[in-house]
């Protein structure tokens, strides 16, 4: 297993182990989390637990241009059921994230010191959130990290039925429309998997991630 130092450099994604796991340790500092998404790298623990970095091998992805929106949805995105926005509030959506009960899930893996790392990168331009409304009560919503032409998603909630959905549509319609190139989805669900998201190696990933955020 590699440790991480206060060095910033992490292992080649090669060493991974067979589950993804790349490297324990380390910190939650906007460069180094950066770093990690850069090269393919994210981190997720439980908050008992030290930091673990990870990189699957495959890696689920969607690209927009895949974008699956099945016939129920396209009449939920022309109705006015929700308001879409971004980054109107970021810090609700991933408190929300954090909070919100998951079947199957004894709890979150959004710690308190992901909570604040993750508002740091928003702050600092880095991560951003898009919301449902309804009127004006947040009902669903997703935040990630943008670099280059990929965005890494994270979290997503929804408190009402197709909130997340819609919420994602909508993103992914807008990031297609400013040249976003690839979604990161990292690890699979069945919820994704309907949105058109798969499978790809993790060599295809890495060369992604140099054509479209460079060196």
């Amino acid at each position: 297993m590699y440790i991480l130092t206060d060095d910033l450099p992490f292992p080649p994604l090669a060493l991974a182990g067979e589950d993804g796991l790349l490297a324990i340790g380390g910190d939650l500092g906007t460069e180094r989390l950066l770093l990690a998404y850069r090269n393919g790298i994210f981190p997720w623990y439980n908050e008992d637990e030290p930091i673990c970095w990870w990189s699957p091998n495959p890696r689920f992805v969607l690209f927009p241009d895949e974008l699956k929106i099945h016939r129920s949805m396209r009449q939920v995105l022309r109705s006015n059921t929700f308001r879409f926005t971004v980054n109107r509030n970021f810090s609700a959506v991933i408190l929300n994230c954090m909070t919100m009960h998951r079947k199957h899930q004894g709890g979150t893996w959004i710690s308190p010191a992901m909570q604040d790392a993750y508002n740091r990168l928003h702050e600092e331009g880095h991560a951003h959130s898009a919301e449902a409304w309804m009127d004006e009560e947040l009902v669903g919503g997703l935040y990630g990290i943008r670099i280059g032409r990929i965005f890494f998603g994270e979290s997503m909630f929804s408190k009402v039925g197709n909130a997340s959905k819609f919420t994602f549509i909508r993103y992914i319609n807008q990031l297609q429309q400013e040249g976003v190139q690839l979604i990161d989805c990292q690890v699979y669900t069945s919820h994704l998997e309907s949105l058109g998201a798969r499978m790809i190696p993790r060599e295809a990933f890495a060369a992604l991630l140099r054509e479209n955020i460079g060196a």
